[in-house]
């Protein structure tokens, strides 16, 4: 009896809150957008970084450095980390410990995340599945305990410790060094990836695995305060489920409101700040991990870009979730609900075809040469076709394929998966 109760932890579609099945559609709407633009981690074609082909390019590669770059995926992690919450609080509300589970199911997720990685190392699954056993240990914790550490992650202070205060200097002197400056944006790969592609799927994919997956670490870790953030969001995700913010989003409109015009206003506040610092190479951060001085000012920059991230992320999901209760609006942005609730299978998906279109060994001669605005239509148009194939998918089918695998696998049991079908017969009897 308490294996049946705790096999219902996980909730089922119909237990579902569209509302944040259809923001995580939305968030990958951007995740997407962002990775054609990068290829994908690949170098396969002639990706200029400061010169563009055509006008369009130009602006197209503006409005994704600005408005995309690190703020979808950020409204992605922090959906992983309110889920966390609720399904560790279905548990608690049915007496049964998750925790262990959670972590099994953790471990599927990495290597879920291993075979995504194979394909494109831009897959970030492995670092989300080493956060969520971290999100575990932090559960007993107080909100205002786990809004400290977000607060300690956000301003950088794991960089600072890593950079070494003995290697830091509080004067305005800069070293200059051929680089771009830091912007009110943080990459989420590393920039100028120009090293040959390995021609076949199996030479890509072990180079994933091994070389580049350490250069993504030493950059979100070491380089820069990205993977800092995405724990932060996971941890402000599991906050806002305890506030049960979701629950009651609706009754609160013009509430929600207010909040997108206080993280609008943020995000040009810190814009603004940024603007009037003095310029910084970005890869001073590198030196300083290896040793070489670095101005104050170069960490400044980095976390009130990395809180600039993250209040723009939030001002996107809260604008977002105001046209959601907009009743004319809200059946439009329903057509991302099915997309939402197969993110697991969607996102690999992406990474897969992104992987097929710009690598070596598949078609990288050809669309590694695209510019911005023609990569950026045709990421459109591969979303586009996953929204169509998400709808019919949940029409037959409970779950996405690797939704169903991961919940099968969770439980070591395989669950259902097949909508059960409905039908009717009339007989007419006639006398």
């Amino acid at each position: 009896m308490g294996m049946i109760r705790e096999n219902e932890i996980i909730p089922a579609p119909s237990q579902r809150m569209t509302v944040i099945d259809a923001l995580r559609g939305f968030a990958l709407l951007g995740v997407i957008l962002m990775h054609m633009l990068d290829h994908f981690g690949y170098a396969t074609g002639n990706m200029p970084d400061t010169a563009f082909s055509t006008r369009w390019d130009g602006v197209v590669q503006w409005f994704t450095n600005t408005m995309i770059r690190g703020k979808f995926i950020s409204i992605f992690s922090f959906l992983f980390g309110l889920s966390f919450y609720i399904q560790m609080d279905r548990a608690s509300k049915k007496g049964v410990d998750f925790r262990k589970r959670f972590l099994w199911r953790m471990l599927l997720l990495f290597f879920i995340g291993l075979v995504g990685t194979a394909f494109a190392y831009v897959d970030i699954l492995t670092i989300y599945a080493v956060f969520g056993v971290v999100l575990v240990f932090l559960f007993p914790l107080k909100n205002w305990v786990l809004m400290v550490l977000v607060c300690l992650l956000l301003t950088g202070v794991p960089n600072w410790f890593i950079v070494g205060f003995d290697n830091t200097r509080f004067d305005d002197v800069i070293i200059e060094q051929p680089s771009a400056t830091v912007s009110g944006d943080i990459p989420e790969r590393p920039a100028g990836n120009t090293s040959p592609e390995s021609r076949t799927f199996f030479q890509s994919a072990k180079e994933n695995l091994t070389v580049k997956t350490l250069d993504k670490l030493k950059f979100q870790f070491m380089y820069s305060n990205t993977g800092y953030m995405i724990l932060a969001l996971f941890i402000m995700g599991f906050i806002v489920g305890r506030l049960r913010f979701f629950e009651h989003v609706h009754a609160r409109k013009k509430k929600n409101v207010r909040l997108f015009f206080l993280f609008l206003l943020g995000s040009f506040a810190i814009f603004m700040a940024i603007k009037f610092m003095p310029d910084v190479p970005s890869n001073l951060s590198r030196l300083g991990v290896e040793g070489d001085t670095i101005p104050f000012n170069t960490l400044l920059i980095s976390a009130l870009s990395t809180i600039g991230t993250v209040t723009l992320s939030a001002t996107l999901a809260m604008g977002f979730i105001t046209l959601y209760q907009v009743d004319s609006i809200r059946k439009y942005l329903n057509l991302l609900t099915p997309y939402g609730r197969m993110g697991l299978t969607n996102y690999e998906m992406q990474n897969m075809t992104g992987a097929i279109l710009f690598s070596a060994w598949g078609f990288g001669s050809v669309f590694g040469n695209m510019g911005a605005a023609a990569l950026f239509a045709l990421g459109l148009i591969i979303y586009t076709w996953q929204i169509i194939l998400s709808r019919y998918w949940v029409k037959s089918f409970l779950y996405g394929p690797l939704e169903w695998l991961w919940r099968s696998g969770t439980y070591l049991k395989w669950q259902p998966f097949k909508r059960a079908q409905k039908r009717q017969f009339i007989f007419a009897i006639k006398k």
